[in-house]
């Protein structure tokens, strides 16, 4: 069946900062309490989205959620015994209480779509429909207050309440450590051609109930196994693999730290996996009669794996680029910068194996809270007829992106410092900015 893979990036939002909440991620903790730019990392990633659109490819957005966030406020009774928020009169109680929880109310983590949920095309599944199910994201406090939104803004864009729904959206799984879900950013799918059968991949750190020393696994078997369940894959095609607890302890907080694959190609780093020949054993196992595993390794003695998790080479975005008979790696500039990616970059186009082309962008705004490229967008395969279901103001083409530029260069702020979140009025300014960038995408609010 016809079919393409399209891109749905989260549109970073107008209170994007550093506010260093993320354990494990090496970046967010280094840059935590920097001064941020919301414009300049918006306008990043509609660049990005603009250079997509501009090959051909379907790209699609995803609106940030509102912020402040009051459920935590109201969660965390930070609201003191009030039953709803208020801006002036809990913003400055908050800031005096906990400047911790406050942070966590202004988050912009939503922009990384890639956790927005696990994705299975409807040629994988028994019924043969799109199926999502919007991750949990237990793990990390500021996180676990974005699922049920999520899944809301999933069911508007696949619109999933009309008669004939583009997909069906599935709630997170329950919020507890034994289901932690992370989402795609745990997920490879392997195929010979997007609307082909393939293998689903699904990466986890640890087992339910399994003690973590050091920084946290984020997403367990168990949740994995829900998931695949729920979506109804063929035990056959589907893949559990262990992470390396190497790379979970190195900084790697989800395996598209280390690890990302496209079509039949699974770009990783030696250190990925806890048993790399019996993962690709699986794999090729699994994926017989379906396609033929391209694997390509980075070897540690090449890349080290803290060269790997700095400069961000897997956390890029692997795409069958219209016109080019090879892949392409859209890579963060960090990973041109850093020597011994750069070097096998170059050593990597230049050979004869699948991948043909690196195009390198800028999210540095991203890269300094821990995302890069393949963080900020989550893969959905589309039919022509679930394609032609999507809530169309979302799908991007050159004046959509231009309206979007338009409304953050209004909007948006070009400098947030942490002493800006005590400040009620910048909450107001804020859910403006929300509400411009919802109509542009001709949504209704959710604030």
């Amino acid at each position: 069946m016809s079919a393409v893979e399209a891109n749905f990036d989260g549109l970073i939002g107008p209170t994007h900062n550093y506010g260093g909440l993320s354990d494990g991620n090496l970046a967010s903790a280094k840059n935590s309490g920097a001064v941020s730019n919301p414009r300049e990392a918006a306008l990043q990633g509609l660049k990005k989205m603009r250079m997509m659109v501009s090959a051909g490819l379907v790209q699609g957005v995803l609106p940030p959620q509102p912020r402040p966030d009051d459920w935590t406020f109201i969660d965390t009774r930070l609201i003191g015994g009030h039953t709803a928020f208020d801006a002036k009169r809990d913003i400055p109680a908050a800031a005096a209480i906990d400047p911790r929880l406050l942070k966590i109310a202004y988050s912009a983590s939503p922009m990384w779509a890639a956790n927005a949920a696990t994705v299975s095309p409807s040629a994988d599944t028994a019924d043969g429909e799109l199926k999502l199910t919007a991750a949990n994201l237990t793990t990390m406090l500021h996180r676990s207050f974005e699922p049920q939104m999520t899944a809301e803004i999933l069911r508007q864009v696949f619109r999933s309440a009309s008669p004939a729904p583009a997909a069906r959206i599935f709630p997170a799984l329950h919020a507890h450590p034994d289901y932690a879900d992370e989402g795609a950013a745990n997920h490879v799918r392997l195929c010979r051609a997007h609307g082909e059968p393939g293998v689903e991949i699904f990466v986890y750190g640890r087992r339910a109930g399994e003690a973590a020393a050091g920084f946290p696994a984020r997403q367990t078997r168990e949740a994995s196994e829900a998931i695949a369940r729920a979506h109804q894959l063929r035990p056959e095609r589907t893949v559990f693999l262990k992470q390396s607890s190497a790379a979970i302890a190195a900084g790697a907080f989800h395996n598209d730290v280390v690890c990302v694959g496209a079509l039949e190609t699974l770009f990783f780093h030696e250190e990925a996996f806890e048993d790399t020949s019996a993962a690709l054993e699986q794999i090729r196992r699994a994926g017989d009669g379906l396609f033929d595993l391209r694997p390509v390794m980075v070897p540690s003695e090449e890349v080290p794996l803290t060269d790997a998790i700095s400069s961000y080479l897997f956390n890029s975005q692997l795409v069958e680029w219209p016109d080019e008979d090879r892949l392409v790696l859209v890579a963060p500039t960090e990973t041109r910068d850093t020597p011994s990616t750069a070097s096998y970059c170059e050593a990597l186009v230049a050979g004869n194996g699948p991948i043909g082309r690196v195009e390198y962008v800028d999210v540095r705004q991203s890269m300094r809270n821990g995302g890069g490229p393949a963080c900020l967008r989550l893969r959905v395969v589309l039919t022509d007829e679930e394609r032609g279901l999507v809530h169309p103001g979302v799908l991007l083409n050159g004046d959509k992106i231009d309206r979007l530029q338009e409304v953050v260069s209004l909007t948006y702020r070009d400098r947030l410092a942490p002493s800006d979140f005590a400040d009620p009025d910048f909450a107001v300014e804020a859910l403006e900015a929300y509400e411009a960038i919802v109509a542009a995408l001709d949504l209704p609010s959710l604030a």
